[in-house]
């Protein structure tokens, strides 16, 4: 248990770091990777504004890698880790690819999915909250306080 723990830290250390690159874009600081048997296989950070798309998240950048990476669309071995839980859309995605389990820093209560549904993932999809969750959190926070200043 000690080792996932760590496991989970460090991962989601690689998905802040993501969400960083974001924020150098001046893009909403999320971040996400996805590891499959303690490898990444896929990254992404929040790209909207730069790509003029409401779908370019964070989450959905790195299921495409995944999938490209692995060459199959389901990702049943594999762990999602986003520095905020997910909205609606990248968890509904996040099911149909099937993860395997979810790990996220921030709970985001105005947008994301448990808001809406709970039963969005996969039935033997797991999920871990809170890793990280302060410095997740402080990322956000940060960012929304700059751009009321």
């Amino acid at each position: 248990m000690e080792d996932q723990k760590k496991n989970d830290e460090k991962f989601m250390r690689l998905a802040l770091n993501e969400a960083r690159k974001a924020l150098q874009l001046q893009e909403v600081p999320i971040g996400a990777v996805v590891v499959a048997d303690g490898a990444v296989v896929g990254r992404g950070h929040n790209l909207v504004e730069t790509l003029s798309d409401p779908t370019a998240h964070a989450e959905m950048q790195a299921l495409t890698a995944a999938a490209s990476t692995l060459g199959g669309k389901y990702l049943q071995g594999c762990t999602l880790y986003v520095t905020v839980e997910p909205c609606i859309m990248c968890a509904g995605a996040t099911g149909w690819a099937q993860v395997g389990r979810v790990v996220w820093g921030a709970d985001d209560p105005k947008k994301g999915y448990r808001r809406y549904s709970e039963t969005v993932f996969h039935p033997k999809t797991t999920v871990v909250r809170g890793v990280l969750g302060e410095e997740c959190e402080e990322l956000m926070t940060s960012f929304f306080a700059g751009l009321r200043n």
